[in-house]
């Protein structure tokens, strides 16, 4: 056969990922604090667009600007979008229909329509220019110091520690070997690394090192620069002068501690029982990670993207958290101003380029909002039965089911779900808590939730008795009368995953009573 060149025609269809479509799947798996950060880029960015406080590149007032052109072809204020929420009455309806318009994730193609109220509540505005949210918010531009800005800070453990060697150690090179080993602590306080490597690096004697190390020791807090958890909780002891030759054979064998052997500590040990209960409480008192509890870590509050309410006449309303929604316009006063001072080609093709991104960063912002409405609506629908009466009736869920049924791809409700928060009369719970798998009933038809069946097995365990610890085995003869059908190694995946130990493990348990 020979070679030779040639040209064809095809003809193929493939998605192409525009800028816009990039930018559509981007914000709609940020979560509403990413989304604020990712806005404030964009305004930072992009001259057309400001808050509607005036908080724009440009540096003017929006105010004065709007009034400054108020003679110009777009002098017509911004309308404000309504809250955007959803109402779902589940008494009236079993199932909600699909919405009537096009899929809003239909490729996020380059078409924008603005229509009327439709099935989320959201009213359409000719023109529409802004992205607002109703009560207007102190978000993160006001003057006020935010909670977290008062949070007060003490020293560090690394200055606590350098402070007392400065006291304590006055030899220099001994200085140096402290401030090499207090680099070398983990967040817990425990020495990372080996010894040796520090008398290499200052060209000592390990047993220097060591004399070091053991002053350090000494330090508060107790405990620090140990180098397991048995010397840890024996520097402890040392310092409250408890560590007899009993505590050091317990020290020595945490292993039968832990799986709560009495018999075995006893022998180890050689004392008797009251004594052993009274040793394991000492060491119970102890702190086994002495450097957080100098340096507590200060939680960070998840802030919900979604609020759920009850509604008094029945069912449940769902709304974006306004509060942390991120309020933007485009200024097309601005826009004509600057189109129209324009001389050159690439000028204007400048100006129109930045008028094309901050709408579509409108249309996406309004895009997302609506999507993510959709489908918390739709996840409240399905799992009605365990709003109302708890975890039990937790439904098995998986993103088809929510996609089916809004009309959307499964990619979509994935990127939706994820970082998202829902704030129920529950609690508050991430969006992918609500998709579980499923566990086939006895009967063969039904089918529970794997996070109801966790809870199940949690209660079973948790109102044992000390004669009655139940086995595996046990718990999956109780749950198949209850009906549901269940392996015993899935029982033991799920007691594991929740850390609760064997029933060997809380029977020694219950018996020591300790």
């Amino acid at each position: 056969m020979a070679i030779s060149q040639r040209l064809d025609l095809r003809q193929t269809q493939a998605l192409v990922m525009t800028p816009q479509l990039q930018q559509a799947i981007k914000l709609l798996q940020l979560s509403n604090m990413e989304l604020q950060d990712f806005v404030q880029g964009e305004i930072e960015q992009n001259p057309l667009l400001e808050r509607p406080d005036g908080d724009g590149p440009d540096g003017r007032d929006g105010d004065d600007a709007r009034a400054g052109d108020a003679e110009g072809p777009m002098a017509e204020p911004p309308v404000d979008l309504p809250p955007m929420r959803d109402a779902v009455d589940f008494a009236a309806s079993d199932h909600m229909a699909p919405a009537a318009d096009a899929p809003l994730d239909a490729d996020y193609g380059n078409v924008w329509t603005n229509t009327d109220a439709g099935e989320s509540g959201v009213e359409g505005t000719d023109g529409l220019t802004n992205w607002q949210t109703r009560g207007g918010g102190a978000g993160f531009d006001g003057d006020e110091m935010s909670l977290e800005q008062t949070l007060t800070r003490g020293p560090s453990l690394r200055d606590h520690l350098l402070e007392q060697t400065a006291v304590d150690i006055k030899d220099p090179g001994d200085r140096l070997i402290a401030r090499a080993l207090t680099e070398m602590l983990d967040d817990a306080g425990y020495l990372v690394g080996d010894i040796e490597g520090v008398a290499d690096q200052f060209g000592c004697p390990v047993a220097r090192v060591e004399g070091v190390l053991a002053r350090l020791q000494r330090f508060d807090p107790p405990g620090i620069f140990a180098r397991s958890l048995r010397e840890c909780l024996a520097i402890q002891l040392r310092e409250k002068d408890r560590l007899d030759p009993a505590m050091q054979a317990l020290l020595d064998n945490l292993d039968i501690l832990a799986r709560r052997d009495m018999a075995g500590l006893i022998r180890v040990c050689g004392v008797d029982v009251e004594d052993i209960q009274g040793m394991i409480a000492e060491i119970r008192a102890l702190d086994p990670k002495p450097a957080l509890a100098f340096e507590p870590v200060v939680a960070e509050t998840v802030t919900p993207d979604i609020l759920m309410r009850a509604q008094p006449g029945g069912g449940w309303s769902i709304e974006l958290n306004a509060e942390t929604l991120p309020r933007v316009l485009v200024n097309q006063r601005y826009h004509t101003r600057l189109a129209g001072s324009a001389r050159s080609k690439k000028d204007r093709e400048y100006v129109a380029e930045r008028l094309q991104s901050a709408n579509w960063l409108v249309k996406s912002l309004h895009q997302r909002a609506t999507t993510i409405l959709k489908v918390a609506t739709e996840i409240v629908r399905q799992q009605d039965a365990f709003f109302r009466h708890g975890i039990e009736y937790l439904r098995p869920l998986i993103l088809r089911d929510i996609a089916d049924a809004i009309g959307m791809h499964e990619s979509t409700v994935s990127r939706v779900t994820a970082n998202k928060y829902m704030s129920t009369p529950r609690g508050l719970f991430e969006l992918k808590y609500f998709f579980t798998s499923s566990i086939a009933g006895a009967d063969g038809q039904s089918a529970f939730s794997a996070e109801a069946v966790r809870f199940k097995i949690k209660g079973l365990i948790d109102a044992e008795t000390a004669g009655a610890v139940l086995s595996d085995d046990r718990i999956v003869e109780i749950l198949r009368e209850g009906g549901v059908d269940i392996a015993r190694r899935t029982v033991a995946k799920y007691r594991e995953g929740m850390k609760i130990p064997s029933s060997v493990q809380r029977r020694r348990e219950k018996a020591s009573q300790f």
